[in-house]
């Protein structure tokens, strides 16, 4: 089984990135769940959400896990809350930040021999979609990192979850998917 943990503050948009996964990963026949837990219900509280992906049924609906990528969309997380409790060995961190992967680490001791990963997905949102919402980036880097899906069939299997919105949102998600794919080290 395939687990993710996301680390945001509310608002930031884990909860539909989450979602957004998940709704890509049902089509595909596999079975999944999305779910969040909040501390707080308001704007720009620490919480996290979760992902389990499997080919059979999936029975366990607990929050606790030991994920197998863990996803820091809000870079002050990193060091105000522990982003790698749980983890194991082989877990992948994708964090979002304007440092480099090197820097980082060094910031953090935590993250010393992890498997990490970095981005701006917050530059990429705001200079694609006009707003701070770093989820849509995120799940480019995760699609780059992970090799789960080709980014043109994800990103196609995007623009169904978000046609509800206007085209021009639809298109700024899909060119900041597109960036954080190419972007993220």
């Amino acid at each position: 089984m395939l687990e993710i943990r996301w680390h945001s503050r509310a608002g930031q948009g884990a909860v539909t990135g989450a979602k957004g996964l998940a709704d890509v990963v049902s089509t595909t026949g596999k079975h999944v769940q999305a779910f969040a837990f909040y501390g707080s219900a308001k704007r720009g509280a620490a919480m996290t959400a979760y992902n389990r992906v499997d080919d059979h049924e999936i029975l366990n609906h607990e929050k606790y896990m030991n994920p197998d990528f863990v996803f820091v969309i809000d870079p002050a997380l990193v060091y105000t809350t522990d982003v790698t409790i749980n983890d194991k060995p082989e877990t992948v961190y994708i964090i979002t930040t304007h440092m480099s992967t090197e820097d980082l680490v060094a910031s953090q001791p935590k993250l010393d021999g992890k498997k990490v990963y970095t981005v701006d997905c917050i530059k990429i949102a705001q200079e694609t979609i006009g707003r701070a919402i770093p989820n849509t980036p995120m799940l480019g880097a995760f699609m780059k990192i992970s090799g789960m899906y080709d980014i043109e069939f994800f990103k196609d299997s995007m623009k169904r979850i978000l046609a509800k919105l206007p085209p021009k949102i639809v298109d700024a998600n899909m060119d900041a998917i597109q960036r954080a794919y190419d972007e993220v080290k």
